[in-house]
């Protein structure tokens, strides 16, 4: 800092210089990578804000924000000034994008006459010494646009917030509200739960056969029989195949051999880290991002506290050069074999800001295993792909071989093929290998024209599968591919909508509830042009604009509030209220004061509630199906379990009547026993509907997993 340097001389103190970052944890780690002289203090994200309690937006006056300090934070703010007066510089170090860009100017503005100190700003990728030391002796100024880019989406969504909520309010329920980009994606996952609903599973039939080759056996698949790809949807047609061929020699008829080359991936971007995180370690997108900020903001590593990971909100997959430096040293010590000629560069997508390096480790040369005792077990396993994913990177590629064989009995044809690794390249790094990836297996010796022996035929009866519903990765990808949102909105996207209740968990799938459908329904019929991915992707791009400076955020504005709150007042005058059909008059009767039961419409679903509020406050459980006990006449509710509070299913006569499902009921009943359907999910099957009767076959698999 050349300025530090000439108010500096040998008689002279040291100067004080005041650092501000956004956490307390951050803080930690950077003060004690600085010397005398830095005091560093954490903002606790923002500290001035719009107002929570009303849209705060000027329309009249060019869109402009009214801005004011956060409730509760007003002490901090003034702490903080108080350190800036006493201070000769101030440093604000604020998260490198466009939320952290407007945490510096917010400060800026409310520090800059309360001090005589120089302000700049500071960025960094990691949270090293080097890092560090490099941002302060390098201070800059605050990117105006990027924080225009920030204020614009801000007053957008404040827009059609402050719009569509008290449309909701109006015409289905008090207290509901609606975001732009949550209403997107709620639309999304309302859509594949219709497809889901609609599709119909189809019978159909696998046939496998055990094979011999001395000691050795395997199992092979029947893929050909009379020539053609065999459709066997009954079980009597494959017993018909089994008696044909049972007798029948059995003929290697061809034997292959292929090598095939695999490449190492990419390093990761959020999207990405958050869908591994999904499908190899059953993470949560928001609790990804919350061990992942763990791991970046810093971890007590013995006597020392380092950042272990690069920032973790990035589209790109660019590396610095430090960082192929260091990560090529760690191969060439390690595995000198497996290291390419040159660095591998990898694409960055023409959609990508490309603001920051894709996530990785800050030092190579810190292993999994070495900072193991140091991290929980969920900071391990996450900081475990993060290595292993950019260290396999800079590594060369693998190679399998694989064996395909084909059986010949009769006018059936068998195939199994088997892959194996004949060069490891970077999966020498990779632990915990994907179930595509981990294809080790092996064959007994054969030759074309030698007959082997059949031990046994393997009948499987299947159900088509319809398609599956988004889990955390899934709705994550399609998101990013959809251009909908930016790396650091995929997380909060999920926690909104599971917040507010409009979409729940199960078996780690998103399940739009009754009233997440009903507002998608209102929202997308009412706004077709803006509740949708199109519109919403065209928003981030020309955000991004904002940030290059090549559009003016007013103008953005402007072109987009007249036509929509023109829609938004036709929408309030002439679409009918459905608040009161959400009420509906039951048969059912209240046993504490005996006036009617009243179906209402709450936060978790509908329920019933007696119509004698607010002098009777009794409610209950809406029946789900009716009991299939014999003479029992109860039917099914919800209801949860002591301690643990988990969902199952019983019947409103207990304890006369035990009955009781793990499975949530759906509304159709068997055609063969007329016991209510439930909806099931095994690993092998997915999702799959099911008679409850355990004396019922209809639509039961052979390999039911219960919970």
């Amino acid at each position: 800092m050349a300025e530090q340097t000439k108010k500096t001389s040998k008689k002279e103190k040291v100067p004080k210089t005041l650092v501000i970052v956004e956490s307390p944890a951050k803080a930690h780690t950077i003060e004690k990578y600085l010397g005398a002289g830095y005091t560093v203090k954490a903002s606790m994200g923002h500290l001035i804000d719009l107002p929570k309690s009303r849209m705060a937006i000027d329309i009249e006056n060019g869109f402009q924000p009214e801005y004011i300090t956060v409730r509760g934070r007003a002490k901090l703010l003034k702490e903080l000034q108080k350190d800036a007066k006493k201070s000769d510089f101030v440093l604000l170090a604020s998260d490198n994008d466009r939320e952290g860009e407007a945490i510096a100017w917010h400060l800026n503005n409310a520090l800059k006459d309360k001090t005589d100190a120089k302000i700049s700003r500071i960025v960094f990728n990691e949270i090293t010494p080097a890092a560090i030391t490099e941002a302060v002796k390098n201070p800059g100024e605050i990117v105006e646009a990027k924080v225009n880019a920030q204020k614009a989406r801000r007053v957008l969504d404040r827009l059609v917030g402050y719009n569509l909520s008290p449309l909701l309010w109006a015409k289905v329920k008090n207290g509901l509200s609606a975001g732009r980009v949550q209403s997107v994606a709620l639309r999304l996952i309302c859509e594949r739960e219709k497809e889901v609903e609609d599709f119909l599973p189809e019978e159909y039939w696998s046939l496998d056969a055990d094979f011999a080759k001395g000691k050795s056996s395997f199992t092979a698949q029947l893929v050909k029989y009379k020539g053609e790809t065999p459709e066997l949807k009954s079980e009597g047609v494959v017993n018909e195949i089994i008696e044909k061929i049972k007798s029948a020699p059995c003929i290697v008829t061809s034997l292959k051999k292929s090598e095939k080359t695999v490449r190492p991936k990419a390093p990761f971007t959020t999207s990405k880290l958050q869908q591994a995180a999904a499908n190899r370690l059953s993470f949560t997108s928001r609790k990804t991002m919350q061990i992942a900020q763990q791991l970046y903001e810093g971890i007590q590593i013995g006597q020392n506290r380092v950042g272990l990971i690069t920032y973790m909100r990035t589209d790109s997959v660019r590396i610095s050069e430090t960082a192929l430096n260091d990560v090529r040293a760690w191969i060439t010590k390690n595995y000198p074999s497996d290291l390419p000629e040159e660095p591998i560069h990898y694409t960055v997508g023409k959609a990508a800001q490309d603001a920051h390096e894709g996530i990785r480790p800050t030092y190579t040369e810190y292993t999994p295993d070495s900072v193991k005792e140091y991290l929980t077990h969920d900071q391990f396993k996450l900081y475990s792909i993060i290595w292993e994913r950019f260290v396999s990177s800079q590594m060369n590629n693998a190679k399998m071989i694989t064996t395909s064989v084909e059986i010949s009995a009769d006018d059936a044809v068998f195939r199994v093929a088997a892959s194996k690794i004949s060069e490891k390249g970077f999966y020498n790094v990779i632990k915990l290998l994907s179930s595509k990836e981990d294809k080790s297996t092996s064959l007994p010796s054969m030759k074309e024209g030698e007959q082997i022996n059949v031990l046994k035929f393997h009948p499987e009866q299947h159900f088509t599968q319809g398609p599956a519903r988004y889990t955390d990765a899934s709705i994550v990808r399609m998101l990013e591919e959809k251009g909908i949102g930016r790396p650091s909105t995929y997380a909060p996207i999920i926690s909104v909508l599971l917040d507010r209740y409009y979409v729940t968990r199960a078996n780690k799938q998103l399940v739009p509830t009754q009233l997440g459908r009903m507002i998608a329904k209102i929202l997308v019929e009412s706004f077709p042009d803006v509740i949708n991915e199109s519109f919403t992707a065209e928003v981030e791009n020309k955000l991004d604009d904002v940030e290059k400076d090549t559009l003016v955020w007013n103008t953005m504005m402007k072109d987009f509030f007249g036509p929509f709150k023109k829609r938004v007042d036709e929408v309030m005058e002439n679409t009918e209220s459905i608040k009161g059909f959400l009420d509906e008059q039951t048969d059912k009767v209240c046993e504490l004061c005996g006036k009617p039961m009243i179906k209402k419409l709450g936060r978790f679903g509908f329920f019933l509630a007696c119509s004698g509020f607010p002098q009777c406050h009794n409610t209950k459980s809406i029946p789900l199906a009716k009991c299939p006990c014999k003479g029992c006449g109860g039917e099914i509710v919800e209801r949860k379990s002591k301690g643990r509070g988990k969902s199952f299913f019983g019947c409103t006569n207990y304890p006369t009547c035990t009955f009781i499902s793990h499975f949530k009921p759906i509304d159709q009943y068997c055609p063969e026993c007329g016991w209510f359907l439930v909806e099931k999910f095994d690993k092998k099957n997915g999702s799959y509907k099911s008679c409850i009767n355990p004396d019922c076959n209809y639509l039961h698999t052979s390999t039911e997993e219960e919970n």
